[in-house]
């Protein structure tokens, strides 16, 4: 796999980004305390971050929103591109073009033949991808996310879904910018995820592992388990989310940091984000919108029943770790970026860090720029009407007013 270099300045908060990338994660996963403490480093300037190849990209996986016929001709013009322009080998999900639209297209046969296919859940790529292209809205870019639960290459999202606020490209002059990208000529931000470990008290249902891939498209592996308990591991971008599910009843949840129980979340329940996920079900819940280069986990209760539970941001290097109190009157349901949605019972836990293994996210201008775009153009941030100003004679008399009164 083509390596992805960061910024050749100051290292970001992230063990992910220097020239010795590779060897770092290897490092951190045999040694968590490497991990935690490769956040702490110099303050640089986001726009710094630059992406940049050890050799130009041969493999390229196209991610496509699935059932959307608008979608149909930009899938088939990139893929052509990346194909016939630029020699490359392209992937895709093989239900992608099992759609009827594309078997009926003579026209796309030959360059259909040249595909590379995979099943989501059975076939493991993360090693044969360069760089990752979504066509879409957000989801595609969580999707990708879930698609590699170790190191990700970098992704280049075009906007053609409806809200698109991690979507920043426009897909009308999408050769010259590929290009670019390409040949290493763009800016890129590391999104932090969260490692997620849910470990549940066995039950005696046993869990269909394919092709020696589990559900979440991690090694059998690592379905692990501890003092007789099932463990599973996750890679989240925007949130992990504990509600009441079906339930009538408040959820009740213990939330511990460290090993020290800091509060219990009596309400509807809790979400943990990212600061990718800030702007997301957490801006919805009342947080705040944080920067994706801040390294910070988001605390935010959803509809807690006290005046006083405000969300609350702590440290990247922190562990999170969420159980149900045991005064709890119902189980509570658990999904992470609204996917895998399963139920959690007494006895069971989910532990909660910042992951080694960020998600490059290229930029159209940089960090900073994009993200105040995005702000502003998909979330209407502090749109206000202009207030006007005095006309000139109310100022003139305003101010022959303040000198009478001074006078007098």
């Amino acid at each position: 796999m083509t390596e992805m270099l960061g910024t050749q300045h100051h290292p970001p908060p992230s063990c992910a980004c220097d020239p010795g990338w590779r060897r770092c994660r290897q490092r951190a996963m045999s040694d968590p305390l490497l991990c935690r403490n490769a956040w702490r480093g110099h303050i640089q300037d986001p726009a710094s971050q630059r992406l940049t190849w050890n050799k130009s990209p041969k493999s390229v996986l196209v991610i496509k929103k699935i059932r959307d016929a608008s979608l149909l001709q930009p899938f088939k013009e990139l893929c052509a591109y990346l194909m016939e322009e630029n020699n490359m080998v392209v992937y895709v999900e093989k239900k992608v073009l099992e759609d009827p639209a594309l078997l009926s297209d003579d026209h796309f046969g030959p360059v259909k033949r040249k595909f590379c296919t995979f099943r989501e859940d059975y076939d493991d790529i993360s090693n044969q991808i360069d760089l990752i292209i979504c066509l879409g809205g957000d989801g595609t870019l969580l999707y990708a996310s879930s698609l590699f639960q170790g190191s990700v290459p970098p992704v280049m999202a075009f906007h053609l879904g409806s809200l698109g606020f991690l979507t920043p490209f426009n897909f009308e002059n999408f050769q010259s910018q590929v290009t670019q990208v390409i040949q290493g000529n763009a800016a890129v931000v590391l999104r932090s995820r969260l490692k997620v470990r849910v470990v549940k008290e066995p039950r005696g249902k046993k869990v269909a592992v394919p092709n020696g891939i589990s559900e979440n498209g991690v090694l059998a592996a690592s379905l692990d388990v501890e003092v007789g308990k099932q463990a599973v591991q996750y890679q989240v971008l925007n949130e992990v989310v504990i509600d009441r599910g079906p339930s009538s009843y408040l959820s009740n949840v213990d939330v511990y940091l460290d090993g020290h129980l800091i509060t219990t979340v009596q309400g509807d329940g809790v979400i943990v984000s990212t600061p990718t996920g800030s702007t997301a079900y957490a801006a919805a819940a009342g947080a705040s919108m944080i920067h994706p280069n801040v390294p910070a986990i988001m605390v935010t209760p959803i509809c807690p029943h006290s005046l006083s539970f405000r969300p609350i941001v702590v440290p990247a290097g922190v562990e999170l770790k969420i159980m149900l109190s045991p005064e709890a009157r119902n189980t509570a349901w658990v999904s992470f970026d609204g996917r895998k949605r399963q139920e959690i019972r007494h006895g069971d836990s989910i532990s909660i860090t910042t992951s080694c293994y960020p998600l490059p996210s290229i930029c159209v201008r940089d960090p900073v720029s994009d993200w105040f775009e995005s702000l502003a153009q998909c979330l209407h941030w502090n749109v206000r009407k202009k207030q006007a100003h005095f006309p000139e004679d109310e100022e003139d008399a305003d101010e022959e007013g303040g000198e009478e009164r001074a006078g007098s």
